[in-house]
């Protein structure tokens, strides 16, 4: 589309905006009717660790989505000499699962608690029990349940329980509506009505009886929405909110808010069954379609669904590429220090490729990149770490092909939970994420690990802003469509695809540090144990 048309067409509100709030970014994406990004702004932020708790400040979440709003807007005024007065659809995404634990006046009553808290254990394993149905430690009901363990107060003035996404929507649109995809890292969903379980929803109250709280679960809990359905329209208080330049004007629809995991599986076009999607970033999961039910319950493995509500096994780990990045940063200082400053993109781009030229397994060297608790491996907390032996090989291209593997061997131990037990069958993984920005090492370095084709499609580096700006589209678009129809015939028709089969000694080199990383792992239980964290630091993430 040229400057002309598109100029027209955001003129007359023939576009889509995606915003998602991820880990370290909170990004605002503008398509057009053909899914080309036309404008986008961005802001930069970090969690920080309070009390105990991984959470972000409140104002700052308002911050970040008026800034990303205002750059996106800024942009499309210099490139086409349009100011954004209207949008033809709106869809809001954020990291996964999580507690926002609202009062019905829109105060947040605690912190936003994130998904990387592993502070739910006794809750997620005792729901476990009770449902028979894997409850992971950064879902909703988990972080209910613990406060609910630990006589919080907040719960006699609690009216309205959600994820990050779903506050955001409320903000915006005034209506406490999820998408199904989120709402699954929430509570567990009946794959037959496409809503929260009705058996698990009687199972938590009489868990619950004995405290007489003023509420049931199902009325904390937001209306659970489709892929395709209108959830909502941007309200005169939304519009002041989202446009700090009041030129924004009400009435525009929204899609139901998602999580990143369900926009990273649209982002990648990987909705169909037997086809996954890996996301790469400060955390790291795996989904997959399934063509079946599993047979077992699984610690490793969740189980949530499509943007459309299909089911699938996901595999998430809680740290993936803090570390590496901190790393990245100390490399850059030693550039700086001898005076030769380094742009990030050549930074990483140099030192990646480094894991080319590696041995296959790292050269006996050992890492943890565990900046919080994993959930996988069982550690409530974590200690980056790195460890090597006086004959590990302490080469640069080994130092950065471990930190590499490192950052995918949790993910690593799920996903053979899955082969080994309920040979799921995965025909290709699709990339996305900052780490598959750098051609061939990122992909090269997934396939070696999980022993599957690895695809990065060009939209890969939207991510899920992206792929929430496409969903926003679906709904105003999709005309009877099925999620996955439109996706490959409409969205990706014309999409180049880049698909890097495992190399076999790869493989084979995975393997062996994968056995090295299983048998060090009580020395990352010791750190956890005997190095204190220095009292008054607030580590970021």
């Amino acid at each position: 589309m040229n400057r002309e048309k598109t100029a027209k067409a955001i003129r007359e509100g023939r576009t889509s905006l995606g915003i998602e709030f991820g880990s370290t970014r909170i990004k605002a994406i503008l398509i057009d009717e053909e899914f080309q990004p036309i404008a986008q702004g961005a802001f930069e932020w970090e969690s920080s660790l309070q009390e105990g708790i991984w959470t972000y400040n409140l104002i700052e979440i308002i911050t970040g989505l008026q800034v990303a709003y205002r750059q996106m807007k800024e942009q499309a005024a210099q490139l086409y000499g349009v100011t954004i007065q209207t949008i033809g659809s709106i869809g809001i995404s954020a990291m996964m699962h999580g507690y926002v634990a609202c009062h019905h006046t829109g105060e947040v009553l605690v912190p936003f608690r994130t998904w990387r808290n592993g502070t739910t254990t006794e809750a997620s394993q005792k729901l476990t029990d009770v449902f028979q149905f894997h409850i992971p430690e950064r879902w909703s009901i988990a972080h209910l349940y613990q406060a609910i363990l630990g006589e919080e107060k907040h719960l006699s003035r609690l009216e309205y329980m959600t994820t990050l996404s779903g506050y955001i929507h409320w903000l915006l649109t005034g209506k406490q509506a999820i998408g199904i995809g989120d709402a699954s890292g929430m509570f567990p969903i009946d794959e037959k009505t496409k809503d929260y379980n009705e058996v698990m929803l009687h199972q938590f109250e009489a868990l619950i009886a004995e405290k007489g709280y003023p509420w049931k679960l199902r009325h904390l809990l937001p209306r659970v929405y489709l892929a395709g359905e209108e959830a909502g329209v941007l309200t005169a208080a939304g519009a002041a909110i989202l446009d700090q330049g009041k030129q924004l004007q009400p009435g525009i629809p929204f899609c139901p808010p998602e999580g990143d995991a369900g926009t990273g599986m649209v982002a990648t076009n990987s909705v169909e069954k037997r086809t996954g999607n890996i996301s790469v970033g400060t955390s790291v999961f795996a989904m997959i379609v399934l063509e079946h039910h599993l047979k077992g319950v699984y610690p490793e493995v969740d189980l949530v669904t499509t943007p459309d509500g299909l089911p699938v096994a996901m595999v998430h780990a809680n740290n993936c590429t803090s570390d590496l990045n901190a790393w990245m940063n100390l490399f850059r200082e030693a550039f700086e220090a001898m005076g030769q400053p380094v742009e990030t993109e050549r930074l990483y781009e140099t030192l990646l490729n480094q894991a080319l030229e590696a041995d296959h397994d790292g050269g006996g060297l050992l890492s943890y990149g565990y900046y919080s608790g994993e959930n996988i491996t069982r550690l409530k907390e974590g200690r980056p770490l790195f460890v090597r032996s006086p004959q590990s090989r302490f080469t640069l291209a080994n130092f950065i092909r471990t930190h590499l593997f490192s950052a995918f061997g949790a993910m690593k131990i799920g996903m053979e939970r899955l082969k080994a037990h309920e040979q799921v069958k995965i025909d290709r993984l699709l990339g996305h994420g900052g780490l598959f920005k750098t051609p061939i090492v990122g992909q090269k370095m997934v396939a070696a690990a999980l022993g599957t084709p690895v695809s990065v499609v060009s939209t890969a580096g939207e991510g899920g802003a992206f792929g929430m700006a496409v969903l926003a589209s679906y709904m105003l678009n999709h005309q009877q469509q099925t999620l996955s129809h439109f996706l490959k015939h409409q969205v990706f028709a014309h999409t180049l695809e880049e698909l890097i089969d495992p190399d076999p000694l790869d493989v084979k080199g995975f393997e062996e540090f994968i056995k090295r990383y299983q048998e060090g792992l009580p020395i990352e239980k010791a750190a956890v144990e005997h190095l204190t964290p220095q009292k008054g630091a607030a580590p970021v993430c």
